[in-house]
């Protein structure tokens, strides 16, 4: 997160620090904060550096991780599965995707948009022959920020921990989160 000195008041609230929690932090006045805020006063290099580096500490720490909001329970299927066992696994589950693992990683997805044009095109049975690309697979450290992104492009992400897939996030995870009451 860049971090202009314009910003100063906006980051400091979002992170709901006061003036002076923000100044004891930074080891500077609560005084220099009020100033540079109001844009009275332009602070210098070092002291805008140190606020600036508070703020971003923050905020990294503040931010949620993939590990906060991710389902740990992985419901996948087989490339050798026909399709009829993962249209019972998506209904069984209420899901709409399926990620294809292998060897405890991730080859591809199926969902139920690949199932029907399958059923249509009576292609072949086996998933291998009609799963789509696999999504992308991050850490469990990520910034949710980042796998929001990833969710504009794919319909679920991967989590994985030492190179074990943990838990998967899906546009509804992140819903759920920020409109929980």
């Amino acid at each position: 997160m860049a971090i202009e000195i314009a910003d100063f008041r906006q980051a400091r609230k979002r992170l709901g620090l006061t003036q002076s929690d923000l100044a004891s932090r930074a080891g500077v006045s609560q005084s220099l904060i009020a100033k540079v805020e109001a844009g009275r006063l332009d602070p210098t290099y070092s002291n805008a550096k140190r606020i600036i580096e508070v703020l971003e500490s923050l905020s990294q720490k503040k931010e949620a991780k993939a590990a906060d909001i991710m389902t740990r329970k992985i419901v996948s299927v087989s490339p050798d599965e026909g399709i009829n066992e993962a249209i019972e696994k998506m209904r069984k589950f209420k899901i709409s995707q399926l990620p294809v693992v292998e060897g405890g990683r991730s080859i591809g997805l199926v969902s139920e948009s690949t199932l029907l044009q399958a059923l249509l095109d009576k292609k072949g049975r086996k998933i291998r022959n009609i799963m789509e690309d696999s999504p992308p697979v991050v850490s469990e450290n990520t910034a949710l920020s980042a796998v929001s992104d990833l969710l504009k492009f794919f319909p679920l992400v991967l989590i994985s921990k030492d190179g074990e897939l943990v838990g998967l996030i899906t546009k509804s995870d992140i819903l759920e989160k920020f409109f929980q009451k």
